[in-house]
Formats: C-alpha cells, structure tokens, sequence
C-alpha cells in the first residue's frame, strides 16, 4: 500500500521554480531515501509535502487523501511528521518540556509514550531536565527525532538527520531510524550520506535541478556504477 503519493508537483520559492513537475510514491512501512547534491530541491520537497510551501501546480496524497495546500497543523493531524535540518528543538527548554511540546495536540496521558523515546535515546535520559541548548549536536538530532515521535506518527520525513555528525553518532542516528521503522514507522529520509542511506532503505530516488534522475531499489543503487561514481565516492 502506498501511503505516500506526489505527483508532478511543481514549486519553489517567489517568481523561483525548484521542483519541476516530480512524481514519487512511499510504500507503507518502507524505509525511502531521496539522494542529490545540495541544491538539488530535496528540503523544498519535504516542505511542500509538508505543507509549509504550497504546490504550484501537481497534487500530494497521503494515506490516499488529498493534502495538497493544507497547512502543516493539519497534515500533523493526519499522521505526518516533519523533522527540518535546522531549527527542529526549542533550545531554551528542557529535554523533557520539548517532549512535551511535541505532544502539543494529545489530550490523553503522554507519559508512556515519553519513557518510550527514553528507552529508544537512552543518552537522553539522564538530560530530561538539561536545556536542550547544552546538548551535544547528537543529542539535539535525537531529541528532534523524539519531539517528533510524541504524537506516533505513520510517517516521518526526516531532512538530513547525519549532517555535521561524528561517525559514531552517525551510526547511531541511523541504527534508530531502522528501530523505528521495525516498530511500524514509515520512513522519507532526505540523506547528504548517500551509503549510509541506501543501507537501510527499501526504495530510493536521486534528485538532481529539481527532477528526478533515477529510481529504484536501493540495492540497485547500491550496485548501479554511475550512482557510485556520482553519489557514492567510488
């Protein structure tokens, strides 16, 4: 079942055109990388798809619904949810009361789904009461995660998760993501890491000047000789 669908979305910024007419879909469950060089449209994609931009022309469906032009706080209603490569905690609070930000919507008892991100970012635990502008940036790429798993998203659009990181917590950043969709979580991860991506995805897609070049299953990329020359340093 596909629980994402974007077809032939156009749309960018002012008079500027970035994502030209793109098409793509995201199988439930599955773990989907979109790889590129910088600039390429992937962060104005996830915004779109978001909601925080609005599609110039093409439609999104999520789930089979139609969300193309709805705002962000009603798409995270319906089961999304978008972690941005910058600005994606509330520095001056807590650990904890950025968790409980992210749960900004829930009505019921948020604290076992709170011990849940604990167990799932142990590193996290001992910090509940540190201000989240004294965490390492490992740290603040796992709080962002947790913020964002608050409200049990079905799907998660994850922007560059590994940008400026250590190797070891880049491991260890992408050890959760592949936790995370073994607990159900379908996952669109835009990725600089174009190895590390493709190694626990299903499905990926390179975007290059806002159209897509290529596709297919991420062992095909992994074994595709222009994708490794390009994408993958060899």
């Amino acid at each position: 079942m596909t629980i994402l669908r974007v077809e032939k979305v156009i749309s960018g910024y002012g008079a500027m055109e970035v994502v030209h007419g793109l098409s793509l879909e995201v199988g439930e469950g599955q773990i989907v990388s979109m790889l590129g060089p910088n600039g390429a449209g992937k962060t104005t994609l996830l915004r779109t798809i978001f909601g925080v931009l609005k599609p110039w022309q093409g439609k999104i469906y999520f789930k089979g619904e139609d969300i193309s032009g709805l705002p962000p706080e009603r798409i995270v209603r319906l089961g999304m949810a978008y972690i941005p490569q910058e600005y994606n905690i509330f520095p001056s609070l807590t650990v904890q009361e950025n968790l409980e930000m992210g749960a900004f919507i829930r009505e019921d008892d948020i604290g076992p789904r709170m011990e849940e991100i604990y167990e799932l970012f142990p590193d996290l635990t001992d910090r509940r009461r540190s201000r989240a502008e004294e965490l390492s940036g490992g740290m603040r790429q796992m709080l962002a995660i947790g913020r964002a798993l608050m409200l049990n998203p079905e799907l998660l659009l994850l922007d560059e998760p590994s940008t400026g990181l250590a190797p070891f917590l880049v491991d260890i950043i992408f050890d959760r993501i592949e936790r995370l969709n073994e607990q159900g979580v379908t996952v669109f991860l835009v990725e600089q890491n174009a190895y590390k991506a493709l190694q626990i995805s299903d499905r990926a897609y390179v975007l290059e000047g806002g159209e897509k070049r290529a596709e297919g299953s991420a062992r095909e990329m992994l074994e595709d000789e222009e994708i490794g020359r390009l994408y993958l340093g060899r």
